[in-house]
């Protein structure tokens, strides 16, 4: 998320052992990103979709229709085993897509555990003092134009996560705190990852939240975040 070109709570567990896992790769990345990831969950037993989608050429709101859309929409039936529940593993900006999903068409029915990593549920002050940088708007498009911390934004508009039944739409959350990029980092209060703050990671309605010592930009791809959230997936528990 955010290419600038280098400017300087558990509840009872509910057991899953497969299904479908849906990838949501974030800004200004590509499915390779989550393929690590993808062969471990593939290992696991779950059928992997990993979704590759033009992140930084139309608003949230629109890439969020073109990318869930034919998962839980009207002409998803070819998605998942037997029309059952679909996970949901995301990075950074596809967190969004999703909660916007969620937020125009209600929780779909099929939507089993979701893991956000590096989710800017509260935005991300980058946007706030760099959005409106010509050079920023057409290296992150119009999408990642939306991703500040606002009021009246569209992050702050979307709410919390809905109430979920063990092992329906249950929320994990993994945030990092390590960066690589002290130019970034001055501009975000309290711990971050070099793009996102930790407390902006957070989400009311959460089952569960973790803290690693990793970046914004590699976080998807250590084994200690891939296991955590195949811990989710299963239980609704990273582990702990």
């Amino acid at each position: 998320m955010f290419v600038l070109m280098n400017l300087s709570m558990a509840t009872a567990a509910t057991v899953d052992g497969g299904g479908t896992v849906i990838l949501l790769h974030g800004l200004a990345r590509k499915p390779g990103s989550m393929a690590r990831m993808e062969r471990r969950l593939r290992a696991e037993g779950y059928e992997v979709r990993n979704i590759g989608y033009s992140s930084r050429e139309a608003r949230v709101e629109v890439l969020a229709e073109q990318v869930l859309g034919p998962v839980f929409g009207e002409d998803a039936a070819g998605w998942g085993a037997a029309g059952g529940r679909v996970h949901v593993v995301t990075h950074s900006m596809g967190g969004i897509l999703l909660r916007q999903y969620i937020a125009a068409h209600g929780v779909p029915g099929r939507l089993g555990r979701v893991v956000m990593l590096a989710p800017p549920n509260h935005g991300s002050e980058i946007v706030d003092k760099l959005g409106g940088w010509r050079l920023f708007a057409a290296v992150n498009g119009p999408a990642g134009g939306q991703l500040g911390t606002a009021a009246d934004g569209l992050v702050a508009s979307l709410g919390a996560w809905p109430s979920a039944k063990p092992g329906m739409a249950e929320l994990g959350v993994i945030a990092g705190n390590f960066s690589w990029n002290p130019f970034y980092s001055s501009m975000i209060a309290g711990d971050d990852d070099g793009k996102v703050s930790v407390a902006s990671t957070h989400l009311e309605g959460e089952r569960a939240h973790r803290v690693l010592p990793y970046s914004h930009t590699w976080i998807m791809r250590r084994k200690e975040t891939i296991d955590a959230v195949v811990a989710f997936l299963k239980t609704g528990r990273f582990g702990d």
